[in-house]
């Protein structure tokens, strides 16, 4: 502190209790006696205990390193990418993809980047969302694509490759035909 006292002058700058033989702590030059300065410490949002170290600060919140966690997994995410879901809880990045992903209508996994990826690929169609992988032809099974005649034609609700969308159709045609 670079400072003289008088032993009855060095006291704690709230409680003004006497600190000559007790554990003190400078701040600003000014001393404070331990129970004192633990008040004036910021206290974590999760534990409400004073932060005595590193203070990680986050979503306007003071956190301890090891108290900043996945609210799922409970992994720590000092120093690691996470994110908020509109509750203000804090996720890692794997856990909100899983919790919060669309779900392919074929195999009700939800769609989500690979493993090290950011991005990932969602089709959308007849207001369903498939995997790349998963997005098929639901009569043949066949692999539907941008490409020409790989693409979806739907019928009915149906999602279906151009030969089969055409088979459904002059099957349609034929019933409709004999029912007449």
């Amino acid at each position: 502190m670079d400072q003289v006292f008088h032993v009855d002058c060095f006291t704690c700058m709230i409680c003004h209790n006497k600190l000559r033989g007790q554990p003190f702590y400078a701040v600003e030059k000014k001393a404070y006696c331990e129970p004192c300065y633990i008040n004036t410490l910021e206290q974590c949002s999760v534990c409400a205990k004073p932060i005595m170290e590193r203070i990680l600060r986050a979503t306007g919140k003071a956190y301890h390193p090891h108290c900043f966690t996945c609210v799922i997994c409970n992994r720590s995410l000092d120093g690691i990418s996470f994110t908020v879901d509109a509750g203000g809880n804090i996720h890692c990045i794997e856990d909100f993809h899983r919790k919060f992903a669309p779900r392919c209508s074929v195999c009700k996994e939800p769609i989500m980047p690979a493993q090290g990826q950011e991005e990932t690929v969602r089709i959308v169609a007849l207001d369903r969302d498939f995997h790349v992988q998963c997005y098929r032809c639901e009569d043949c099974g066949g692999l539907l694509s941008e490409g020409d005649n790989q693409g979806c034609y739907p019928l009915d609700g149906h999602i279906l490759c151009k030969g089969c969308n055409s088979s459904r159709i002059q099957a349609l045609t034929a019933k409709a035909s004999t029912d007449l």
